[in-house]
């Protein structure tokens, strides 16, 4: 006798948003925007994992101001975001499934309750509900592009906190991450760096180049793509001046390169 296994039931009620949204879903430009910490948002069958609302407010459970910056981006670029509805803390939309940190039971010290101890179905559950539908959202638009006979580029928005745990103050004002593939990343590292004032970082905070990131590896790495991923200190886009103005600076950065050959088969 074979034994069926019951169907997983689903993550979020019918009432509740999908787990990714499109802004500017018919741009046009060859350019597909990430933005896979946007929300702190936890679905309601998981109880905010057990966090208050404080927590829930941290970076560990997003990526404050990531999610504005990217769609204004979209906006000025005529291009397609992709950006993800619920925490990192539920699942890591950056984080290959089954990886420590894919859905941590401790982030930056703190314990998170509805993690701990978690069943490999709630885990398939989280995967099933949030991840796939994401990244598969980002594999449509990719596609859409190339079948069109062009060659995208793919950019993920991300922001990091200016102080660590230990206090050490970081210095960046922004940072680009990339691995094998300078076409992108170094011209928008030069574009940035003519700013005055501001303080860029090549593979600073993070190094794309430790692997943790898996969007921009999957997505872009593994299929050739011109891609960077972004960082922004997220104390300078906590409030509408703060998002304009780097709405601005980095949409001007991109435009530079944007413009310049090499990068794409069709221009804008």
């Amino acid at each position: 006798m074979s034994i069926v296994s019951a169907p997983l039931a689903p993550l979020l009620a019918a009432h509740e948003a999908p787990p990714y949204w499109i802004s500017n879903p018919n741009g046009n430009a060859p350019i597909v925007l990430t933005c896979d910490h946007a929300s702190n948002a936890v679905p309601e069958r998981l109880n905010r994992l057990g966090l208050d609302a404080g927590e829930l407010d941290r970076h560990i459970a997003w990526d404050r101001g990531a999610a504005e910056l990217t769609v204004r981006l979209a906006a000025r670029f005529d291009a397609p975001a992709i950006l993800s509805r619920y925490s990192r803390l539920v699942i890591d939309c950056n984080r290959k499934p089954e990886s420590e940190t894919s859905i941590p039971p401790i982030s930056d010290g703190t314990k998170v309750p509805g993690n701990l101890n978690l069943s490999k179905e709630s885990a398939t559950q989280r995967v099933e509900g949030l991840f796939l539908p994401y990244h598969r959202a980002i594999t449509r638009a990719l596609d859409g592009i190339l079948e069109g006979g062009r060659q995208p580029i793919f950019v993920a928005i991300h922001s990091f906190t200016r102080r660590l745990r230990n206090g050490f103050a970081r210095p960046w004002h922004y940072g680009i991450l990339w691995d094998e593939d300078p076409r992108v990343a170094a011209r928008l590292v030069a574009a940035l760096r003519r700013v005055p004032g501001l303080v860029v970082g090549d593979n600073e905070p993070y190094s794309g180049r430790d692997h943790f990131d898996f969007s921009q590896d999957y997505h872009a790495g593994s299929r050739g793509i011109a891609s960077a991923l972004v960082e922004v200190r997220e104390d300078l886009i906590r409030d509408e001046a703060g998002v304009d103005r780097h709405a601005r600076i980095l949409g001007d950065a991109l435009a530079t390169v944007f413009t310049e050959s090499g990068l794409y088969e069709a221009g804008l």
